[in-house]
């Protein structure tokens, strides 16, 4: 039993380790970064009926790539399945809004962030006034719906017990839910609330909330590579500095 056990602990440290992270000069040698995307995410990343993708970091990704000297390969990922995927080398770096999280930076780099945001209620526009604290919603009446496997899901599993809160598989349609009132409330970050409030004028609203719930930075996740992370922190600073990610930013929340 004790060999059976001691197999299981070096299968379960292995799998918390990625097998075949590629370094920078790998990356360079191939001649291509893998950048994985959710595609559902806006104004960060999302997936166009045509399949095609817009957003700031789909531009940004293309940036970058173009500093480290190769092309860049845009690999679908989902919120559920973004570490794993990390983990199993099917990428190099994730971007398209990624939090800073404890769990992730046990595994894997951060660079420096990208911008600092939180989360807040977006609601039809007659309850604006409606749901302004954790309290507010967290009532058995309320209808929380929230998309799975991310920190909005990790949020609304910490302060939510009481709400009916629902897992809706498709965040580029999660909002018609509260539009199409089968649902009330959903908590996310800031950066998307307005963009949702701006695509869905006079329907959804940003609740009335005299702060975010929380606060959390953005930032790209990528493999450990010391290399990798100094090149991309790097190319990142100077990316902040001159603005161009802000207006990135700006532009895909038209």
């Amino acid at each position: 039993m004790r060999k059976i056990a001691g197999v299981v602990g070096i299968i379960a440290i292995l799998s918390a380790v990625p097998a075949a992270a590629r370094s920078l000069s790998a990356i360079r040698q191939d001649g291509t970064l893998r950048v994985g995307l959710t595609g559902d995410y806006a104004p960060y990343a999302l997936r166009l009926p045509d399949g095609s993708l817009k957003g700031a970091d789909v531009t940004m990704a293309g940036e970058l790539a173009r500093a480290l000297g190769v092309k860049v390969e845009i690999v679908p990922t989902t919120w559920k399945t973004l570490k794993d995927d990390l983990l199993a080398d099917r990428y190099d770096i994730a971007m398209g809004g990624v939090t800073i999280t404890p769990d992730r930076a046990s595994v894997a780099d951060f660079s420096v962030p990208v911008l600092v945001d939180g989360k807040r209620p977006i609601v039809r526009c007659a309850d604006k006034a409606r749901f302004v604290t954790v309290k507010d919603i967290d009532k058995p009446e309320v209808r929380v719906v929230v998309n799975p496997g991310g920190t909005n899901q990790r949020f609304a599993d910490a302060n939510f017990p009481h709400a009916s809160v629902r897992v809706f598989p498709d965040n580029r349609a999660i909002f018609q839910e509260i539009a199409q009132n089968r649902a009330d409330v959903m908590v996310t970050d800031g950066t998307e609330v307005d963009y949702q409030s701006r695509v869905n004028a006079g329907v959804l609203c940003p609740a009335a909330v005299p702060d975010a719930f929380n606060k959390n930075e953005k930032a790209f996740w990528m493999s450990r590579d010391p290399a990798l992370k100094t090149a991309v922190d790097d190319w990142l600073t100077k990316t902040l500095k001159s603005g161009a990610y802000g207006r990135a930013l700006a532009k895909a929340a038209e």
